[in-house]
């Protein structure tokens, strides 16, 4: 039987988890123990910090796993190819796992491969951009999280000083990185990669809280993207696959559009999209196991080949207010054939600050998008 570490507990992996059990697959589950989905599905559960890189490197040699992975995790990435270089597995390069993991190093590697992407100036304290010129509006973010965290857009200098410290305490590393603001339209891209060969999967349409901390509200995919621009979303994409030097597994890449078709690459994960883009949306939209061709390639099997078995419309619905949820009891009643998940705390006192504390989700699919596209948020 083969055996696979799988770096995290939360609800974010149990997909993965199931997927490979499901798959005759001896599941080892790494995580703090603190009563996550994974602990109990898991078929080996450690109680070891998914950061504590070195220890679930002893663990698994100790085990002999045959592969490691996670999926939607920006820090799992560093431990699973931290494990996978020392034990001979397949996965990313140390040198990629950091271009991928730190925004100020992601954004040289995409300027000196011409990657389109917006300027960004890393600092620790607001006195480093004493003499920089700023153009207004900027994005302020940490250099090392994800899933909205510390973000903050401002149209002035007003509030510079906090935006960088509300980044820095979000980080691990203890910096931030101030940018400017590219306009347009949102989209995510899901791709799986073999020997450097890049497949782009699926553009899913971001939905959001908008300024100023951009907390995503909604997913919905296939994004309505003509052919022409579709092609040079993927040529662009895979140019910054490539300028990362991610090989092998999942990618998750944002970036925006502007009124002119000009494409500019926000990041690039080397996972997953979380948000339940990769788990749910891909095969429900396209009929691809994008999970289970994560567990091949940890393995060292080449994924199955791409192909649209099916072309539906998938969507998912974060709730954030009262709104949210009556929009939810509104397409339980009047249409349930579209629901196909959910998980709705209806006690929705307090702040949505960012994507860790939204009160719950729902999952859509329709054969057309006009099926489930009223029932989803309003973009800002």
């Amino acid at each position: 039987m083969k055996k696979l570490a799988i770096i995290g507990a939360s609800y974010l992996q149990q997909p993965l988890i199931l997927k490979a059990k499901s798959m005759g697959i001896q599941t080892h589950v790494f995580a703090w123990k603190v009563g996550d989905v994974g602990e109990a599905s898991a078929d080996f559960f450690y109680d070891i910090s998914i950061i504590e890189k070195e220890k679930i490197l002893d663990k698994c040699m100790e085990i002999g796993v045959d592969g490691i992975c996670s999926i939607a995790s920006d820090l799992a990435v560093v431990t699973v190819n931290f494990v996978a270089h020392h034990m001979g597995l397949v996965g990313n390069s140390l040198e990629s796992t950091l271009y991928s993991t730190n925004k100020n190093m992601m954004r040289k590697r995409f300027e000196e491969n011409k990657v389109p992407s917006p300027k960004s100036i890393l600092v620790e304290k607001v006195e480093d951009l004493d003499g920089v010129s700023l153009e207004y509006p900027i994005i302020v973010k940490p250099l090392d999280r994800s899933g909205s965290r510390g973000i903050t857009k401002l149209d002035d200098s007003k509030g510079l000083s906090n935006a960088i410290e509300a980044a820095k305490e979000c980080g691990f590393i203890k910096k931030a990185l101030v940018e400017e603001f590219v306009g347009g339209r949102e989209y995510s891209v899901e791709s799986i990669s073999w020997k450097g060969i890049h497949r782009c999967l699926a553009i899913t349409q971001k939905y959001t809280t908008g300024s100023p901390h951009f907390i995503e509200t909604g997913h919905l995919e296939p994004a309505g993207i003509e052919d022409n621009l579709r092609s040079k979303i993927y040529s662009v994409v895979t140019q910054g696959l490539d300028s990362l030097g991610i090989l092998y597994g999942a990618s998750h890449s944002e970036l925006k559009i502007d009124d002119d078709g000009n494409i500019k690459i926000i990041e690039i994960g080397g996972r997953m999209g979380g948000d339940f883009i990769g788990s749910d949306l891909v095969k429900l939209s396209i009929g691809y196991d994008f999970v289970k061709a994560v567990i091949d390639v940890a393995l060292g099997y080449e994924p199955e080949s791409y192909e649209i078995y099916k072309k539906k419309y998938a969507a998912v619905r974060f709730i954030f207010n009262e709104d949210d949820v009556a929009i939810f009891e509104k397409i339980k009643s009047e249409a349930p054939q579209f629901l196909k998940d959910y998980d709705i705390n209806y006690d929705v006192e307090g702040e949505v600050t960012d994507s860790s504390n939204r009160f719950g989700y729902y999952i859509m699919c329709g054969n057309e998008m006009s099926d489930i596209v009223e029932y989803l948020p309003s973009n800002k």
